[in-house]
């Protein structure tokens, strides 16, 4: 077998295997430095924006070393003078580039280089050779060096494409799960929690602490203000209502001016009842007072605060939520009397 068939083998292989950019240069690298007979082979990534080139990936042969997780500045690397020279190959880079601060710390003689670009045509970094000696370079290594530059090019735009698959998957789950107004958690995501919560507090023989509350007055206050007052007033409530809690609490936007609360409870022999009240209490306190929202100030009255204890070994999540929406309401009719706002108007 020839060396470039060896060389296609390989690489065949590489590119089958690899599962990640690093799976993927390793050995290219060694490829390269069969190729080129140079000393060093290294993957770089240039940041443009700070001015730095940065060693990703090397492999040094003999005496010569590029280290790793070296940066310098792009101004001075000879991949920026390659670059904007169209120039691959030098086997004298003292008299060819010689102003070149890293490349005399380095000790570079000879030296070849190719750019690496994803798909969309962005530069991501380059793919070079160098030894410390005068070399002439194969009449191989150009063409197999613009090769591996595709090749790795490719890969980089399919582990940026992943990262981009992965963020949006999680933008749209936290979309899923999320209030748009508040950030906290919606009617969907409260049930999955509290159906967790209860089978947890099943085995640890805890009750459940649920808890509905009603923001009493709210449509006043948007007729009278109109919906971005509205929306601020329920953002208000929620940072409130939040600040109120523990924090293995959860608060979520249950629709409209309804929001719940879920928290493991004491355990039945330690009372559940006075732990509700308790929260009950310190939720509606939390809603209490003046309230300011950009040009208007209310000196707001409270919601309607109804908790529950729930025993988890016969209550479901639904009949949970059911139970603490009764207690709001009978706690609405007795306080509805005084529940509507007294306003403010600011200059």
């Amino acid at each position: 077998m020839s060396d470039m068939e060896s060389l296609i083998e390989q690489l065949s292989d590489s590119v089958s295997s690899a599962k990640t950019l690093e799976d993927l240069a390793r050995p290219m690298l060694a490829m390269l430095e069969v190729v080129t007979g140079l000393e060093s082979t290294y993957l770089t990534t240039i940041d443009l924006d700070k001015g730095l080139q940065h060693i990703l990936f090397a492999r040094n042969a003999k005496e010569m070393n590029i280290p790793e997780g070296l940066s310098v500045p792009w101004s001075d690397t000879l991949c920026r003078r390659a670059l904007e020279e169209g120039r691959t190959f030098t086997g004298d880079v003292a008299s060819c580039w010689g102003d070149s601060g890293a490349a005399r710390d380095l000790g570079i003689q000879t030296y070849v280089s190719t750019p690496v670009r994803t798909d969309a045509g962005s530069l991501y970094g380059t793919l070079c050779a160098a030894s410390a000696t005068k070399l002439p370079l194969s009449p191989h290594a150009e063409p197999v060096l613009q090769l591996f530059a595709r090749l790795l090019g490719q890969q980089v735009e399919r582990e940026l494409l992943f990262v981009k698959l992965q963020k949006a998957n999680a933008e749209l789950a936290a979309h899923a799960s999320t209030d748009a107004l508040t950030g906290l958690p919606n009617r969907r995501s409260l049930i999955e929690a509290l159906r967790r919560l209860l089978a947890q507090c099943e085995r640890e023989d805890r009750s459940v602490l649920v808890g509905f509350i009603d923001m009493d007055g709210f449509k006043k206050i948007n007729d009278t203000h109109g919906h971005d007052i509205g929306d601020e007033f329920l953002s208000a409530m929620a940072g409130r209502l939040s600040a109120s809690l523990r924090s293995s609490d959860i608060l979520a936007r249950f629709g409209g001016d309804e929001f719940v609360v879920i928290g493991a409870g004491p355990s039945f022999a330690e009372s559940p009842r006075t732990a509700a009240r308790a929260l009950a209490d310190r939720l509606g306190e939390s809603t209490i007072g003046d309230l300011r929202l950009k040009h208007t100030m209310f000196d707001y009255g409270g919601a309607s605060v109804g908790v529950v204890p729930v025993d988890p070994r016969t209550t479901s999540a639904e009949e949970a939520l059911k139970l603490a929406d009764t207690a709001m309401y009978t706690v609405k009719r007795e306080r509805r009397a005084t529940a509507t706002p007294r306003e403010t108007q600011l200059d």
